[in-house]
């Protein structure tokens, strides 16, 4: 990574955070002055207090667990198929073709209409919400990976059919190494179609998880449970997210990049 490079991610994670201080300082500041009331929020610092006082209580260990457990196996469900239906499309062009109108009109699709046929065919267990998951962040890692794919060198495809590598062996020793960049920025949002799925659903129609307390406690005003699940969810995320673009940047540098 250059110098300048590295000057211009240092300068925007500097504007982000400064963004980020400003929002919850005017939030904070909105709600103690009252101009927010306590009932319908509270205040910043009181919400990470709150989140605190519910992760060391346990009370919610369970519904945390089951939540994230749920959003994970919807997760790699969604990238393991994600990224082999990708590579079979990068193979099959006309197949690609007939299904790219479906991949850029994909999320005009309301996910959740289908939640009561989905319960009809796998029951009110937890496949209907990860099934769910799944389907919100499958198309993100689909149309991610082919982009990485379409950007392979051709003298590296060349140099696999000289070496009389089979479709596999080029696939998984040059394909997918190469296109990885890509394939963890269809991991990035893939995270967050994940979490939303799973606590879309179990806001819906469910008697437990994060998304159902959450729906339980807005229901009943009960703000010192609902915000901090909120925030809970969302620093989960920007975590997991975070690591995968640590993680891309430092692909990235290596071929230079970046």
């Amino acid at each position: 990574m250059t110098q300048a490079g590295g000057g211009i991610l240092k300068r925007a994670a500097l504007w982000r955070i400064a963004l980020l201080v400003v929002a919850v300082g005017g939030l904070e500041l909105l709600c103690l002055t009252g101009r927010i009331d306590r009932l319908t929020m509270q205040p910043p610092h009181r919400i990470l207090v709150d989140m605190v006082a519910l992760l060391a209580g346990g009370q919610l260990n369970t519904a945390i667990a089951k939540t994230l457990g749920n959003a994970a196996l919807a997760f790699v469900i969604a990238m393991v198929v994600g990224v082999t239906v990708a590579v079979v499309l990068h193979y099959f062009r006309s197949l690609r073709h007939t299904l790219d109108p479906l991949f850029a009109t994909y999320y005009a699709i309301p996910m959740f209409a289908f939640y009561p046929l989905l319960i009809v065919l796998f029951g009110l267990g937890d496949t209907p919400q990860i099934f769910i998951g799944a389907m919100l962040a499958v198309v993100a890692v689909i149309v991610n990976t082919l982009n990485g794919l379409d950007r392979i060198p051709r003298v590296l495809l060349k140099t696999a059919r000289v070496n009389q590598l089979s479709a596999w062996e080029t696939a998984t020793q040059v394909m997918l190494p190469c296109a990885t960049p890509y394939i963890l920025t269809g991991a990035k949002l893939a995270v967050a179609y994940s979490l939303i799925g799973i606590i879309g659903a179990e806001f819906i129609m469910s008697t437990g998880g994060m998304g159902y307390e959450i729906s339980f406690a807005y229901t009943n005003f009960d703000n010192a449970k609902m915000y901090p699940l909120i925030l809970l969810i969302l620093a989960v995320s920007i975590a997991i997210n975070t690591l995968l673009a640590r993680w891309e940047k430092v692909l990235m540098a290596r071929r230079g990049l970046s």
